[in-house]
């Protein structure tokens, strides 16, 4: 009495395209949206201690400047590092975070990422300016660093 089309075209306004979905997935699949990013400027804040944790936020900032051109001249990716995060950049860990310390240097080059540590959490954990590795840059206070890079150089804001 219907044709097939006609029961499947009452069935999808009836009851929206997740009627023909499995019952695991009633809404369907997500759909990915093509975007293009242009080149941005980020502050992330890293208080962590943990070196999973940064190595998972050094993969993050990685791929956000391939993804927005890796241009130097365009874009401007800090970490800050206060809190824990310290003692991961310390000569004297540098065999036990080889890795993670060799990562990070590696996204310094060519300025696409600028590693900088507050003075004060070093301090707090027992290290100087020359206790810490040649690639991170120090300054005095992490918290006014990132608000620094937020209100006078308009970086977003990401933990």
């Amino acid at each position: 009495m219907f044709s097939r089309a006609t029961i499947l075209f009452v069935t999808l306004i009836l009851f929206g395209p997740g009627a023909l979905a499995d019952n695991h997935s009633p809404w369907g699949h997500a759909r990915l949206t093509p975007t293009e990013y242009k080149p941005l400027k980020v502050v992330y804040d890293v208080t962590t201690g943990d070196p999973e944790v940064l190595a998972h936020v050094l993969d993050r900032v990685s791929y956000l400047s391939k993804i927005t051109g890796a241009d130097p001249f365009d874009q401007s990716i800090v970490l800050v590092l206060h809190g824990a995060s310290p003692a991961l950049f310390a000569i004297e860990h540098y065999d036990r975070y080889q890795a993670l310390q060799r990562r990070a240097q590696s996204l310094t080059v060519g300025n696409l990422v600028t590693i900088r540590m507050c003075k004060l959490a070093a301090e707090g954990l027992g290290y100087r300016p020359e206790d810490i590795q040649g690639f991170v840059e120090m300054v005095p206070m992490g918290d006014a660093e990132i608000v620094r890079l937020q209100y006078e150089e308009h970086h977003a804001y990401m933990q």
